[in-house]
């Protein structure tokens, strides 16, 4: 009785206190907590986790707690506050343990991950929870809690940033239910329900995550990592900190802001360098939207880049113009107004120096709040199949798939991202900038992904445990290095085209490294899906992302898979066209507005993972029957692997479509493909009846094919 009374007691003297030192903020609704079976799940931060949940809710739970933690002096001393089940995972008795104890009424707390987190993310979800779950039909609540792993009493290792009473905010999200999934064996079922219990997490990490500008995003993550806290590094080898990053922005917003309206767009044409990270985030902090375009590109496409977004200032910079060679470009394009960043500081009067320096200490009292759904910057499409088009992201779209990305991969303080992809391809973008600047993971940015001897003596030398490219560049890179030049790598991540499965076997036999394939595009700001490694199945682009709706259309004459159309916060406000200058086109599917349309068919396995079996656009129909392009370029792989195969098709007045395929073998051979063709069962109309040899196949500057190139060479070839 005594123990009951000091209980309560210290319960109610410690909830104001707890409250006030870390400024708990609670968002939600306790509405399902009266559940007649209750299993609230959490993500485990830090040994306050348990006090947390048990001060904040509104019922008196019975924490799950793992035997390994529930002896550990801390956790132990807050224990005695709390009602406990100490369960050892690996114990055949745990579960049924846990069926009772929910099937007896009382609500119960679990921690699906049963230990805290040494990452700052997820980590391994165990599979019991979510059998206890299916098995007994109970409510599920999850509660997001963030701001524990920043405390003294996380276990965060390598070099997080540690305080004292860091703001802590518990997110209850809507209330779900697990049904037993279907399975020929118990084990299985076992392990679909743990696969379903990882997805409801992970959509609870993503759901919480703070809506807010990129401007926004940045103070934030300054606030949390620390202002001083080194963050991105470039070609200049100066380690730049969030709070230098963060002058950039302001200077450059406030340069681009003194002429023009809010709202307009202004061109950045820039290397990867954190200028031009700081100079995109502080255009959009100043209503001036960047339009982020491809120098290498050329002048007519250059000009239908600003015709399209009404572009008419250019930031740029001369000792990139004199490098890169753009003069005559640039002189193509007299109705351009180019400013320079060598004029940035010289035109800073001391009045605008006085007010960067006052609001980098101050950034929320002088720049004001902006629009999640206004637009932060404009990208243009690899026009690899067409004329290139204006995609329009909004703050809320790039953040939200920050959000994404971070909900499924558990880079941290201790890793360092290396990315040349350039700040016009959005995955450069989102993934290799905008990503780690808000994640607190340390980047360095390369100017181009091009040079293939020296970036794997940079990733070498810099320490970087990750890295993303596309596939062509991480054949060369896998080419040229040095078998131990990757020996931190944890990640390589590869996007924008189809992973080759000999670049795939050799960087796991040369340097013991798996790539994770993923997949987007420009409009989904871009990631959509990506393997993972809790979540990795060869020769598929890996699951949906959290927060994505997919629907898959049926295509005629194609039986396997469907056109795949998604729906999220990541997609884009609408496309901007040359041909309609100014006028945005919201996304649109026969399924309704906000949908967008991939142009992708692909097919959805049991368990989520997603293959591409081609583009719409790049199948031909032979003789009635649809052939997909790029089974044909797998086929040419196949019988030689270290050529380089393009295929393309042109009009046949005898069958509809002739198939070519362009190649830098040039001893391969129709017999030769058709040979390939019997062992991977494909039919004799997919082999191509004319091979073309070509020194190269022309390349994009993201690293994909140029098809539009060879369609346009097929149209000039005579007819076999």
């Amino acid at each position: 009785m005594f123990r009951r009374l000091l209980v309560v007691l210290v319960r109610t003297l410690l909830k104001p206190v707890m409250r006030i030192l870390f400024r708990v903020r609670i968002e939600g609704t306790f509405d399902a907590m009266q559940a007649e079976r209750l299993i609230i799940i959490a993500n485990h931060e830090s040994y306050l986790d348990g006090l947390l949940l048990g001060l904040f809710l509104p019922v008196k739970p019975v924490f799950v707690v793992h035997t390994l933690i529930a002896r550990q002096p801390m956790f132990r001393a807050m224990l005695w506050l709390t009602d406990y089940l100490t369960v050892d995972p690996m114990h055949p008795m745990a579960v049924k343990q846990i069926l009772a104890l929910v099937k007896s009424g009382r609500p119960v707390v679990i921690f699906p991950e049963g230990r805290i987190t040494v990452t700052g993310g997820l980590m391994k979800v165990y599979e019991g929870p979510a059998f206890v779950a299916a098995r007994t039909g109970a409510t599920l609540v999850p509660v997001r809690l963030d701001g524990p792993a920043r405390s003294t009493f996380a276990r965060l290792s390598g070099e997080a940033r540690r305080q004292w009473f860091p703001q802590i905010r518990l997110s209850i999200l809507p209330p779900t239910q697990l049904p037993m999934p279907e399975g020929a064996t118990a084990k299985e079922r076992r392990r679909r329900a743990g696969e379903a219990m990882r997805h409801i997490m992970q959509e609870m990490m993503f759901q919480s995550h703070k809506r807010r500008t990129l401007f926004e995003a940045l103070v934030d993550a300054g606030d949390i990592h620390g202002w001083k806290t080194p963050i991105v590094e470039d070609v200049n080898q100066t380690p730049y900190t969030y709070r230098q990053v963060l002058k950039m922005a302001l200077a450059a917003g406030r340069f681009l802001a003194r002429e023009g309206e809010d709202g307009e767009h202004v061109g950045v044409l820039l290397p990867n360098l954190a200028i031009t990270a700081g100079a995109i985030i502080g255009a959009s902090a100043f209503g001036r939207i960047p339009a982020v375009l491809n120098p290498t590109a050329g002048a007519d496409a250059l000009r239908n880049a600003l015709t399209a977004a009404q572009v008419g200032r250019v930031l740029t910079s001369r000792a990139f113009i004199d490098k890169a060679n753009l003069q005559a470009t640039l002189a193509a394009l007299p109705e351009v107004k180019f400013l320079y960043l060598e004029d940035l500081r010289p035109s800073l009067r001391l009045k605008d120096k006085l007010w960067v320096l006052a609001a980098s200490l101050w950034p929320a009292r002088y720049v004001p709040s902006g629009n999640v759904e206004s637009p932060a910057v404009v990208l243009f499409t690899s026009g690899s199949e067409g004329k290139p088009k204006g995609v329009v992201l909004s703050h809320r779209a790039l953040v939200a798939n920050v959000a994404q990305i971070r909900a499924i991969i558990d880079l941290n303080r201790r890793d360092r991202i290396f990315n040349a992809l350039p700040m016009f391809h959005s995955f450069g973008l989102t993934a290799g900038t905008l990503y780690p600047l808000i994640a607190g993971v340390p980047v360095f940015l390369y100017v181009s992904p091009l040079h293939y001897r020296v970036i794997p003596e940079i990733v070498y030398d810099r320490n970087c445990t990750a890295l993303f490219g596309t596939g062509t560049f991480l054949a060369h890179y896998g080419r040229f290095a040095h078998p131990y030049d990757f020996f931190r790598l944890r990640y390589v991540v590869a996007g924008a085209e189809k992973l080759n499965e000999n670049v795939r076997t050799l960087w796991f036999e040369k340097f013991g490294v798996r790539i994770y394939e993923g997949y987007g595009a420009t409009e989904t700001a871009p990631v959509l899906a990506v393997n993972t490694p809790m979540a990795y199945r060869a020769g598929t682009v890996g699951q949906i992302l959290p927060g994505i709706e997919h629907r898959l259309v049926p295509v005629p004459g194609i039986e396997r898979g469907g056109q795949l159309q998604v729906r999220g916060p990541n997609v884009m406000s609408g496309y901007l066209r040359s041909d309609a200058p100014g006028v945005l086109e919201p996304p649109v599917t026969e399924l309704g507005e906000g949908w967008y349309d991939t142009g992708d068919v692909v097919s959805i396995d049991a368990d989520g993972f997603v293959r591409i079996e081609g583009r719409v656009k790049r199948f031909a129909k032979i003789a009635g029957e649809m052939i997909s392009l790029e089974v044909v370029e797998r086929m040419a792989q196949a019988a030689n692997p270290a050529a380089q195969h393009a295929a393309t098709s042109r009009p046949d007045a005898a069958r509809g479509e002739a198939l070519i395929l362009f190649t830098t073998d040039r001893q391969l051979t129709r017999e030769t493909l058709l040979g390939a063709a019997q062992q991977l069962h494909l039919p004799e109309l997919a082999v191509p009846r004319i091979i073309r040899v070509v020194d190269e196949l022309p390349m994009l500057p993201t690293g994909k094919v140029d098809y539009l190139t060879l369609k346009a060479r097929a149209s000039t070839e005579a007819p076999a």
